[in-house]
C-alpha cells in the first residue's frame, strides 16, 4: 500500500492497463496518456499487467518502459488470469494516490481523463465513472444488436441493485486509491462482473460517485474479449449481488 500524501504534494494518477494480446493497440494508447498528462501538467504512470500475451504484447510494452520512463511499468503474469485480478495485481505496484483503470483498445479515449479529474476535483468524489448511457455519452462502431444487449444488461443489473449510476458495467473509472483498496477487500469478484460489484459496493458503503459523459468506440485492433461465458457470467453475477443486498 503506498504511503498516504500530505496535502502540499502533487497528485499521482496511476492507470492500470490489463492487457492481452495488445501489440498494436499499446503504443498509440501509451502514446495518448503520455500526451495527456503532460499536456495538463499532471503527475502520471501506467503500469500495464499483461496475462502473458502471445502476440508479443510484452516485448512492445518493455520498449515502451525504456522510452516512457519513470512513467511506465510492466508486470507479467503467467496465463490468462482476467481483467478483475489484473486491476487488483496493478494496485500492488502502482504508486498513485488515484488509480484508473480503462481497456487497452481505444474503447475508452485518454482524452476523457481530464474531465474525470475536474469533475473529482470540484466535487471531492470518491469514484468517477465514464458513462455511455447519460448526457451525451454513446457507443460507436457497434452493430444494433450489440448495442441492444449492452443497454438491455445495464437494465436488467439498474432494475435488480439500484446502483445509482447510469453505467453499471462501465470500465473507465477514476477512484481514490484508498477507496479502491477498501472495495476490492469487500467483493470477492474478479471476472466481468467485477465492475458492477464494484459499483453495488461502493453504493452500500456510502462513497460518492460522479459521471462524466464517454464516447465508447469499439476496439481498433484485435478481437473482443467478451463471449458466451462471460454473458452467463455477468448475468449469474447480478443475480449473486442482488440475493447479498
Amino acid at each position: 500500500m503506498a504511503p498516504a500524501k500530505a496535502s502540499s504534494e502533487k497528485d499521482t494518477y496511476s492507470v492500470i492497463l490489463p492487457t492481452f494480446n495488445e501489440r498494436q493497440n499499446l503504443p498509440i494508447i501509451t502514446w495518448l496518456l503520455n500526451r495527456t498528462f503532460t499536456q495538463n501538467d499532471l503527475d502520471w504512470e501506467l503500469v500495464i499487467v499483461d496475462d502473458g500475451s502471445p502476440d508479443g504484447t510484452q516485448d512492445v510494452a518493455r520498449q515502451l518502459v525504456k522510452a516512457y520512463h519513470p512513467h511506465v511499468q510492466l508486470q507479467t503474469r503467467s496465463g490468462k488470469l482476467g481483467l478483475g485480478t489484473a486491476y487488483v495485481h496493478g494496485l500492488q505496484f502502482a504508486r498513485g494516490n488515484y488509480i484508473i483503470i480503462m481497456d487497452a483498445d481505444f474503447s475508452h479515449h485518454p482524452k476523457f481523463i481530464p474531465q474525470m479529474i475536474a469533475k473529482q476535483k470540484a466535487h471531492d468524489y470518491d469514484i468517477v465513472t465514464g458513462t455511455r448511457y447519460a448526457g451525451d455519452g454513446g457507443v460507436y462502431g457497434w452493430d444494433l444488436k450489440r448495442k441492444l444487449t449492452s443497454k438491455g444488461a445495464n437494465i436488467f443489473a439498474d432494475t435488480l441493485l439500484r446502483p445509482g449510476v447510469s453505467d453499471l458495467t462501465g470500465s473507465f473509472r477514476l477512484y481514490k486509491r484508498a477507496v479502491l483498496e477498501k472495495l476490492f477487500e469487500s467483493t470477492d469478484a474478479r471476472g466481468f462482473t467485477m465492475q458492477m460489484a464494484l459499483a453495488v459496493t461502493a453504493k452500500a458503503k456510502g462513497y460518492s460517485i460522479g459521471e462524466v459523459p464517454i464516447s465508447f468506440v469499439d476496439r481498433v485492433y484485435g478481437d473482443s474479449k467478451l463471449g458466451g461465458e462471460e454473458i452467463v457470467e455477468y448475468a449469474k453475477g447480478v443475480l449473486q449481488l442482488w440475493w447479498s443486498i
